[in-house]
């Protein structure tokens, strides 16, 4: 049974009901489910369904093509020595196929495009020179190098420039479309239990299959990442690995930017990973957002030279908080961490991610889901006038209001004392000081369990709980 993805299952079938042949790509991020969806999608009924093979060279994967294609149903099929003939024999199967859409699928496209071998040429003579000149093929190709799928298809500018018919972005679960997945495993987990394998797992639903039944949550995390042979304990390498042919200036990139939680200008960014400005380094970049790791994002009042990069993925902030701490190998770490302040502090910043991950449902919980809204983060230094200030997230509405939200991940009603007051009305005075705003500013609460009844409480314009971020809204 799939968990959402109606816009995207929508998106696949329409496929089928084109007048011309189409030729689709899914991309996102690795252990997104982009197999998962297209073969429940089509119920398996394809024409033709292969898969590439990691770290093969021509040879092998021109081999397990040919085996592709005899289970397809051509019987007679000779060993193609190159990509031409490959795809040759591909239209030979096609041909004779009597269904009314001929679905050609074909997996880690990526892994098939070895050194050498001419397979973008091949898979260009395909399409333009025999599936494009007919009206019943539809080719789907995903993988999970998402920036091998981005420049050499979607951006390609050689044969298969705009030939793309569709291409379709799977984006990771919302905390809605987890709680669906963990209804589904039979795990019974609170909200707020699931917010917190959020901020570890993020939205991706493979890493949420490894949960069991009858273990805690904490069980489950110090099983998976802490325990010897831990199913996600080389997830962190592996995952870049995938990703990258080259996977270290990615990586150093991501390293550099979990050191400030806000992100950092590409000027700093470069200073603080000792890199080249140039063209790779836009390439690295790009390609870390393409896959959802990171960011950019305009600070309110600031030029496009001073937009902020900003680490995202929800994984590699757990990795940085944790394993790297992990220096004993305590296999039960992340339980013996709680209630520390390593814990307090990650669980700060990574609930602080899970808002920007869902801000579809912070609008609705303010009711200005249908007002035009730029969600920006905003920062001053301290001068002679004042002591500087810091707003992760404001939302900035063309109905005459700007909300300044303050985001707190704690384990019972968060109570505002003096002190988170006098910071609070602080922040919001050199907010309108500096920016000279004439909208009204609200400050917006964002907690687990909502707000402790005091007299402080009364300062707080809005106020958004856990159970709104559940909502199921894209």
């Amino acid at each position: 049974m799939i968990v959402g993805r109606e816009n995207e299952r929508k998106e696949l079938l329409e496929l089928l009901e084109k007048d011309e042949s189409q030729f689709c790509a899914v991309y996102g991020r690795r252990r997104v489910g982009k197999t998962y969806l297209i073969r429940e999608t089509f119920e398996n009924q394809f024409a033709f369904y292969h898969t590439g093979i990691a770290n093969v060279g021509r040879k092998e994967q021109l081999a397990e093509f040919r085996e592709s294609l005899r289970r397809a149903g051509l019987k007679r099929c000779k060993m193609p020595k190159t990509w031409f003939d490959a795809f040759h024999y591909l239209s030979d199967l096609l041909k004779k196929s009597p269904a009314e859409k001929k679905v050609v699928f074909i997996d880690e496209l990526p892994w098939m495009d070895t050194p050498k071998s001419q397979f973008v040429s091949a898979l260009e003579h395909f399409w333009n020179g025999w599936a494009n000149m007919r009206n019943d093929i539809v080719l789907i190709v995903c993988g999970s190098a998402t920036s091998w799928i981005v420049k050499k298809i979607m951006r390609n500018h050689g044969g298969l420039y705009g030939r793309l018919t569709r291409q379709i972005h799977l984006p990771p679960f919302n905390l809605y479309e987890c709680e669906q997945y963990a209804h589904l495993q039979g795990l019974e987990l609170t909200r707020k239990e699931l917010a917190e394998a959020y901020m570890i797992f993020g939205g991706i639903p493979y890493y949420w299959s490894l949960l069991r039944r009858g273990e805690s949550l904490a069980q489950n995390i110090d099983r998976l990442c802490f325990a010897d042979s831990g199913r996600l304990s080389d997830e962190f390498d592996a995952l870049y690995a995938s990703l990258f042919k080259n996977p270290a200036p990615y990586i150093n990139v991501v390293t550099t930017l979990s050191t400030k939680k806000i992100g950092m200008t590409r000027k700093e960014l470069l200073k603080g990973a000792g890199l080249t400005d140039n063209p790779v380094f836009n390439r690295v970049l790009e390609e870390l957002q393409l896959c959802g790791f990171i960011r950019k994002y305009q600070s309110m009042q600031k030029r496009e030279r001073d937009a902020l990069f900003q680490l995202m993925d929800n994984f590699t902030l757990f990795y940085f908080q944790y394993f790297r701490n992990n220096s004993r190998h305590d296999a039960h770490f992340w339980t013996n961490s709680l209630s520390t302040g390593l814990h307090n502090a990650w669980a700060g910043l990574a609930f602080e991610r899970v808002c920007l991950w869902h801000l579809p449902q912070i609008k609705q919980a303010l009711g200005v889901s249908g007002v035009v809204s730029y969600v920006q983060s905003w920062r001053t230094e301290a001068n002679s006038e004042h002591s500087g200030a810091q707003v992760d997230l404001l939302i900035d509405r063309n109905d005459g209001i700007i909300n300044l939200c303050e985001m707190k991940f704690a384990g019972d009603e968060f109570v505002i004392d003096k002190a988170e007051d006098d910071f609070l009305r602080r922040r919001k005075s050199v907010f309108q000081m500096v920016t000279k705003t004439r909208k009204a500013v609200h400050t917006t609460m964002i907690t687990t369990y909502g707000l402790a009844r005091n007299a402080y409480r009364n300062n707080i314009q809005s106020e958004i709980v856990l159970n709104d971020l559940f909502a199921n809204v894209r």
